[in-house]
């Protein structure tokens, strides 16, 4: 039996044995630079856009837990977002439990909310307040939002917004 083995030389091998060559290499990474760079500004603006509609249903979230901490507890509004929150054990005016405690706490989905007593009754009973959520980075939300006890929620585009600025649509 006779096998017949084809012996090539170097020279001769196919192309297909050789790998990719440096040029075909720049084309594909080239090729990943631009799906990059087309990709990652749509993503960093949908990010920004998630963020500042968690800020928005975030401070629906804060003035609906007032309005029920009100009505539950008859004393007006509550004095700090932390009474909005509580652990849970115990609820009562201190320790609501209508807010989660992140949001409580003023940081949440790349916003920092601000909660301000505006006036008090003779009791000091809060009667009026205002909440503001305000971008912590330029990369997290170019919008900043305002609230009070009217339930409006309004919306500036360069500084913290207030209560002259236009309500969202």
């Amino acid at each position: 039996m006779d096998e017949h083995r084809k012996i090539t030389s170097p020279e001769k091998q196919d192309r297909t044995n050789q790998g990719f060559s440096l040029i075909e290499l720049l084309i594909v990474v080239a090729v990943i630079l631009i799906i990059a760079a087309i990709a990652i500004p749509n993503f960093i603006r949908s990010k920004m856009m998630a963020n500042e509609a968690a800020a928005v249903q975030n401070s629906r979230n804060i003035t609906t837990a007032e309005v029920v901490y009100s009505t539950t507890y008859g004393i007006g509004f509550s004095a700090t977002m932390t009474a909005l929150a509580g652990s849970g054990t115990t609820v009562d005016q201190n320790n609501a439990g209508l807010i989660d405690s992140v949001l409580a706490a003023g940081t949440k989905s790349g916003y920092m909310f601000s909660f301000n007593i505006l006036t008090q009754d003779a009791l000091g009973n809060v009667t009026g307040y205002s909440l503001n959520a305000d971008p912590l980075t330029s990369t997290t939300g170019t919008r900043h939002f305002y609230t009070d006890q009217t339930a409006v929620i309004r919306a500036n585009e360069s500084v913290s917004a207030g209560p002259t600025d236009p309500p969202i649509q």
